[in-house]
């Protein structure tokens, strides 16, 4: 018993410093972006200009907005690409070596696919047809590893569907086109949201594939880095505790998804 309390203790001690390491971090940037000198070692009291002086930044917001825009867009291909995708590595085609290619994109470094992306888009579409890289071109690069993720999450799914219910609505007559629209879409749709999701996060905070393929225009990673190369200043503390309240209502999103799915 008395071992059995100690290994008790010493758990609690284990997980109170887990949390910490992981917390403790972002509690102290939450704090700085409410501190008036805007100084990490000193504290002068509370203050909320700092977010008044990110909320009007127009570069900053232009940044946002971008990110937005690619984000949504990426989504949306994404999501309808891994779907299909998933559909058809389950149930059409069984190959080992395609199933490895797929996953490709997502298990190579971020800088290797970074660098063959712009190879290619300076290739083909700058060189033979004379497009300048944008917001688009970052769009396909995101959608080319955000497709991977949604197609595994929304496989899973698929593994745990009785498709007994879809011969059943082929046997009452309904075509193919309308069961999987009234049946197979409805079953695997919480899988299909948790992809979407999945891809607008990585989309949201994706950086170095970004910096590559975004030409002239700055998304908000990229705007961040830019901002911080000389060094953490108060409206970073700011622009970061935004991203921490979006990604929690992500978080909390997803859970109520979750639950109202269970």
């Amino acid at each position: 018993m008395a071992r059995a309390g100690w290994g008790r203790r010493l758990l609690r001690v284990e997980f109170a410093l887990a949390v910490a390491f992981l917390y403790l971090p972002i509690a102290v940037v939450v704090g700085l972006s409410f501190n008036e000198s805007g100084q990490p070692t000193a504290w002068t009291g509370f203050s909320l200009d700092w977010y008044g002086s990110v909320l009007g930044n127009e570069d900053l917001l232009e940044a946002f907005r971008n990110t937005l825009v690619v984000g949504v867009v990426t989504t949306i291909l994404a999501t309808v690409l891994g779907t299909l995708l998933a559909i058809g590595l389950e149930r059409a085609i069984h190959s080992p070596i395609l199933d490895s290619l797929v996953y490709v994109p997502m298990i190579i470094p971020d800088i290797v696919l970074a660098i063959a992306l712009l190879s290619f888009y300076n290739l083909v579409f700058a060189g033979l047809l004379n497009l300048q890289m944008g917001l688009w071109t970052v769009i396909l690069s995101h959608v080319v590893f955000d497709v991977a993720f949604v197609a595994i999450v929304v496989r899973t799914r698929l593994r745990h569907f009785d498709r007994s219910i879809e011969e059943a609505s082929l046997d009452l007559g309904a075509g193919e086109v309308r069961t999987f629209f009234n049946i197979t879409l409805p079953v695997i749709a919480p899988g299909v949201i948790a992809g979407g999701l999945l891809a607008f996060t990585l989309s949201f905070d994706e950086f170095i594939i970004a910096f590559f393929t975004k030409g002239t225009v700055e998304t908000f990673p990229t705007k961040v880095y830019s901002m911080i190369r000389f060094g953490v200043t108060p409206e970073v503390n700011a622009i970061a505790t935004f991203v921490l309240m979006f990604s929690i209502t992500l978080v909390l999103v997803s859970q109520r998804l979750r639950e109202a799915d269970a």
